[in-house]
C-alpha cells in the first residue's frame, strides 16, 4: 500500500464522519441513566459486603 493510497483512503473515511458518528438509536441520557443506575448498585453492594468499618 502506498503512502498516496493511505491518504486516499483517509480522505474517504474523515468525509463520512462528517454526520456525527453517532448511531441514531443511542441516547445520552439513556446511556448515563443507565451508567448512573450500574454504579449506584455497584456502590450499594460494596457497603453490604463491607460491615465491618
Amino acid at each position: 500500500m502506498s503512502l498516496h493510497s493511505t491518504a486516499a483512503n483517509l480522505v474517504t473515511l474523515a468525509e463520512g464522519a462528517e454526520h456525527g458518528g453517532n448511531h441514531e438509536s443511542l441516547q445520552p441520557w439513556m446511556t448515563g441513566g443507565g451508567a448512573l443506575v450500574i454504579l449506584l448498585l455497584l456502590l450499594w453492594v460494596t457497603t453490604r459486603f463491607n460491615r465491618d468499618r
